[in-house]
């Protein structure tokens, strides 16, 4: 399995890299925090790390590490715009409970 985004996800991000002038794709990764234990983190890469995992989704490159990849298998990064709201949903099979504010999970 592998991390994956959608066509919109994709899109955005591309844009967004194309705006900034530099970049090689997004990290996603895992952090302890939040009320339910894990919170995503999402950033822009400029540096690959030597350890990093990369997956390859409609053109943008996805970094991960090994620790965040267990918790990260088969998550497919989406961007939504319901409204005036708009952002970033991970679909995450793993995630067996989430926080009431969504913004941390565990597994």
């Amino acid at each position: 399995m592998a991390i994956t985004l959608s066509e919109s996800a994709a899109k955005h991000v591309s844009n967004f890299i194309a705006k900034r002038g530099k970049g090689l794709g997004i990290r996603l990764g895992v952090k302890t925090s939040g009320c339910s234990g894990m919170a995503y983190k999402l950033e822009f890469v400029d540096t690959a790390n030597d350890e990093d995992i990369t997956f390859l989704s409609h053109g943008v490159t996805v970094f991960t590490d090994a620790k965040s990849l267990a918790y990260l298998e088969g998550t497919e990064l989406d961007y939504t715009k319901e409204g005036l709201n708009e952002g970033f949903k991970f679909n995450n099979p793993n995630v067996k409970d989430e926080c009431g504010c969504g913004e941390s999970f565990n597994v």
